[in-house]
């Protein structure tokens, strides 16, 4: 779909749906020290995975943005429902096989100087699982191929409830820089996985902290 017809939708759909947003989801947003609320240019949002709600979140904590998802191929197995994925600019991705649509869909986003999101976990973890699960290696990839910067994101997925939601933005990374360009990319983009699953860790306990300074109840 054209990217201006994403855009204008994702938008019609963020004012309309802004009252149920309100109501039902709502977000405190907090910052990382350097981090910033409304990052530009060429973007990759990396997110912890806690509810199917989190993209409706994110919808409206980048506000000013078209964040392209990348999603699971099971939802779009219902055809009115993927339509209106794709029309909110999602890009499937089959965790089954091994095709590029998806990473080459995204690779065009960012080059283009748009956003792109990912939940490198690839799944809601289960009650019992350690948190976060361990991260497939898309994301990394696809930074050290664009140059594009990440910037990490946490939800504690509080939705529904009394108490709003909160995320924590952090600082903008730059996958380049922490990494040694003399591996190759298979190394350099195992290292950066591995780093990005640490600062996700790092900012779910910020976040954790930044609540109880604010007499939030914890994620449970």
């Amino acid at each position: 779909m054209k990217e201006f017809l994403v855009d204008f939708f994702t938008f019609f759909v963020k004012i309309t749906g802004w009252p149920v947003y309100m109501l039902l989801i709502r977000a405190r947003i907090y910052l990382e020290e350097g981090a910033q609320k409304r990052p530009h240019g060429p973007v990759i949002i990396v997110s912890n995975h806690t509810s199917v709600y989190d993209f409706a979140l994110y919808l409206y904590v980048f506000f000013g943005r078209t964040v392209r998802f990348l999603m699971a191929e099971v939802l779009f197995r219902k055809k009115l429902q993927g339509f209106f994925l794709s029309c909110l600019g999602g890009i499937r991705t089959d965790r089954n096989s091994h095709s590029l649509g998806g990473f080459s869909a995204a690779l065009d986003t960012l080059e283009g100087g748009g956003a792109v999101g990912i939940f490198p976990e690839g799944r809601i973890p289960l009650p019992a699982e350690e948190r976060p699960l361990k991260f497939a290696e898309g994301a990394a990839r696809l930074a050290l191929e664009s140059g594009a910067r990440i910037v990490p994101v946490v939800t504690d997925g509080r939705y529904f409830g009394r108490a709003p939601a909160s995320v924590i933005i952090g600082k903008t990374i730059t996958a380049r820089e922490l990494v040694d360009e003399k591996k190759s990319l298979d190394e350099c983009a195992a290292e950066l996985t591995q780093k990005l699953r640490e600062k996700i860790k790092y900012l779910e306990a910020e976040l954790e902290k930044r609540k109880k300074q604010n007499n939030l109840p914890p994620h449970q």
